[in-house]
């Protein structure tokens, strides 16, 4: 397993009037990973990121980047990081070539022409580097925006609601850029709300709910230990109620009548299916197809924040 790049312990963050946006977060970044942060708005996410690039200060824990503290080194904590903030904010009235050098220099690095176009042909932004802020498309903008955080050739790279507002097919692009950056050995951490996003490029998957790291785990992993695998019985008649005899099993009744749900743990020794397969042919109770259906990440995520309403 990689070494950590970034170790986070004990992260607090709490406001005037006591809102608290992080409660005691500990989390490992291993260097080389694509991690995804699951959570509704208000979650803490944003706080978390804005934390560990310096942006915010927290109340409570610590944060080391390659080992540097981010309080006490910042300057070395940061010059390692690169981020890309949800809003596009840049001068519309200077080019692309101008706002990612602009963006070097920042970071106190010597003026490298080489290295821009480098980091601009990787983004398919060569031919509009003379082109105007405010001439490019939202999806072009945003590709000047990894390209400004790339531009002092940090390790690490956050990106905030990367696809937020981009069309699928831009953002089918934006996703094989990201794997273009981890090939290259940058860690990427990105927040997003599109399942799909987490599901289709992360290594590792973690969710946030109010302030807490609520789970974490690889992707697949997740998936197999909280997922679920769900038989669906088309009935034939449909038929009104559950009866007692079928109480074992908390089966649900769904589309009517017509179908009867059954969700079980795939990894069980034992399933239970067999035996609910006899006591319906002893109920006489008539069926005409069987699906099943594995959890997705996308399930998951619903029941976990799901959990938090209820509470």
């Amino acid at each position: 397993m990689s070494e950590p790049i970034i170790r986070i312990a004990g992260l607090r963050k709490a406001y005037a009037g006591g809102v608290e946006a992080l409660k005691g977060v500990d989390l490992e970044i291993r260097k080389g990973e694509i991690l995804a942060l699951l959570g509704p708005n208000g979650a803490g996410k944003t706080t978390l990121i804005s934390i560990v690039c310096g942006i915010v200060t927290p109340s409570g824990g610590t944060v080391t980047v390659s080992g540097h503290d981010n309080q006490t080194d910042y300057r070395a904590a940061r010059s390692l990081i690169g981020l890309v903030p949800q809003e596009l904010t840049t001068d519309a009235f200077e080019t692309v070539w101008a706002t990612v050098s602009f963006s070097r220099g920042l970071f106190g690095k010597p003026r490298d022409d080489k290295k821009i176009e480098d980091i601009l042909r990787r983004l398919t932004l060569w031919d509009k580097r003379n082109a105007k802020m405010m001439e490019l498309s939202g999806g072009m903008k945003r590709r000047v925006m990894i390209a400004k955080a790339l531009s002092h050739e940090p390790s690490i790279l956050f990106l905030d609601e990367p696809t937020a507002g981009v069309d699928v097919e831009l953002r089918r692009d934006m996703w094989d850029l990201v794997r273009k950056l981890r090939s290259d050995g940058t860690t990427i951490i990105l927040t997003t709300h599109y399942i799909e996003e987490a599901e289709e490029m992360a290594d590792r998957v973690g969710v946030i709910r109010k302030g807490e790291l609520i789970s974490i785990g690889d992707k697949t992993s997740l998936m197999s230990q909280m997922g679920q695998r769900t038989l669906k019985i088309t009935l034939d008649p449909a038929i009104s109620h559950i009866p007692a005899g079928l109480a074992d099993w908390s089966l649900e009744l769904e589309d009517d009548g017509h179908t009867l749900c059954y969700r079980f743990d795939s990894h069980a020794e034992r399933t239970g299916i067999p035996q609910l397969m006899r006591r319906l042919d002893e109920l006489h109770i008539g069926y005409k197809d069987l699906a099943t259906h594995q959890s997705s990440l996308e399930d998951i995520f619903v029941s976990l924040v799901h959990e938090d309403r209820a509470a």
